[in-house]
């Protein structure tokens, strides 16, 4: 029979449901809501880690892998999760980040290797990231939103078939969209002490890299990627909590920083944003190594990722992708239009300047609503580009025209200097006497301010001094 609950109590069967849900905490020890197994968790790691890596991108240097995935195994070792199946590997983005996903895949991006000056400090970032694991913070987090829909019936934002037109929807890299708590921050801080501090490394360098995220997100660049500063603590918190830390320690601080072998590492990598890979300029976006070039609308929002350009209009209520798709451009079409769910129309055959091309109309039903939009299918050079603008079917006829457009600018690169287009480079420069970092900068020029300089060799400013035999950062062009 049925019966009334009292405000605030919960149903039986959901309270035998968080009894059986307990765990215990490999960190603290304590009993927490545990929705997800440890097989579960690292599943869902190993597929957040698979989109991760295809659609940023790893930077591709085997001996930088090596080395970052040597030093974060070594400190995983020692930690209260061990058996974990730990994988550690370097993205190929240019803002400062580093994210952890359940089951312990854990990734640090080239921009975020690029601001730190040794082993020590690395190891105190791959350790925070080993705190976010141990102590289970995506888990917990994840079983509370696993719990809330089951009392809310929370369903799918998009249907399934609107998910496959752009991948927005249901997609493992959601799982880096994740926001801790600052207390979870704090833990994953002290661990990250904890486990440097245990594999021998010099935990006095750990409040630089909170020194140079503060200075960094002062004027921090957009990036597809969570950044640190999201939810952490303010940096000055960190820094002082990690003093008190140090001044409590009653045994020796080693003194491995390990800067001389991290700045070799680092050495000739890529900084800042490769062009090679294709860059913006404006909503102009160009890809030298496949010669093309396409104008997205004014005004909208844009990103560059490894498999996939996108735009997304001001208002939020329109998006374009721009993808590699299999076949000649009849069968793209084939396949796109065939999906289930999608209704097309006016498919034909056409040019884009000179270009083989199959365009269409189509609309989908989803949950919130019916999307309308077009996609086109593009073939330059033996290969075949997907596009697909869509946007609620109510506004397609606001957006039509700002579809078609972008869509028509799709043409080949022939613009000498978009091609020829070289990304800058990390150079190291031992120098052999005392000097500030401006008179480095006068005889060893860099591509970048003087103040981002500052930043990335960790000095105040261009007025401070550099003792002799230092080993400085420079930005120069790749040959």
């Amino acid at each position: 029979m049925l019966r009334k609950l009292n405000r605030g109590s919960m149903p039986f069967a959901a309270g035998l449901l968080l009894c059986a849900a307990c765990a215990t905490n490999p960190v603290t020890g304590d009993r927490q809501l545990s929705l997800i197994s440890e097989g579960q968790e690292i599943e869902m790691g190993k597929q957040g880690a698979a989109q991760a890596e295809a659609q940023i991108g790893l930077v591709n240097d085997r001996a930088l892998q090596d080395y970052v995935s040597r030093v974060g195994l070594s400190l995983a070792r020692d930690s209260e999760r061990p058996n974990l199946p730990w994988s550690f590997k370097v993205v190929d983005d240019p803002t400062p980040n580093a994210f952890a996903l359940p089951g312990g895949y854990i990734f640090v991006t080239r921009g975020l290797l690029a601001t730190m000056r040794n082993e020590a400090e690395l190891a105190s970032v791959l350790g925070h990231e080993i705190g976010h694991v141990t102590a289970k913070h995506s888990v917990t987090m994840l079983s509370r939103q696993q719990l809330a829909s089951l009392g809310l019936g929370v369903g799918m934002i998009l249907s399934p078939q609107l998910a496959q037109l752009g991948n927005l929807a249901g997609s493992g890299l959601s799982l880096l969209f994740l926001k801790y708590g600052r207390d979870a921050e704090r833990q994953a801080d002290d661990l990250g002490f904890k486990y440097a501090l245990a594999d021998n490394y010099d935990v006095r360098q750990m409040p630089n890299v909170f020194a140079s995220l503060q200075r960094i997100g002062e004027a921090s660049g957009q990036s597809p990627l969570p950044t640190w500063m999201a939810s952490h603590p303010y940096p000055e918190e960190r820094i002082q909590r990690i003093q008190e830390k140090l001044t409590a320690l009653t045994v020796p601080v080693p003194t491995n920083a390990g800067a001389d072998a991290y700045l070799a590492r680092i050495d000739n990598m890529v900084y800042g944003e490769n062009p090679r890979q294709g860059f913006f300029t404006g909503t102009l976006f160009q890809h030298p190594d496949m010669k093309f070039r396409m104008q997205f609308p004014q005004g909208w929002k844009t990103q560059n990722l490894a498999q996939a350009v996108m735009a997304g209009s001001s208002q939020q209520d329109a998006v374009m992708q721009l993808t590699m798709a299999q076949g000649t451009p009849e069968a793209a079409a084939n396949a796109f239009f065939a999906q289930q769910g999608l209704q097309s129309s006016n498919v034909s055959r056409q040019t884009i300047n000179g270009m083989p091309s199959v365009t269409g109309y189509f609309q989908a039903q989803t949950e919130s609503g019916v999307v309308a939009g077009i996609a086109a299918f593009v073939t330059l050079d033996n290969m075949t580009f997907q596009i697909v603008a869509f946007t609620p079917a109510a506004r397609m006829s606001s957006y039509e025209q700002a579809f078609r457009s972008s869509i028509g600018s799709f043409a080949r690169l022939t613009d000498p200097a978009a091609l020829n287009v070289k990304p800058n480079r990390i150079n190291m420069v031992r120098i052999t006497t005392a000097m500030t970092l401006d008179e480095f900068n006068r005889r060893y020029p860099s591509r970048i301010p003087i103040a981002e300089l500052a930043i990335i060799n960790e000095v105040a400013n261009g007025s401070t001094r550099i003792p002799a035999n230092t080993t400085v950062k420079q930005v120069i062009a790749a040959s």
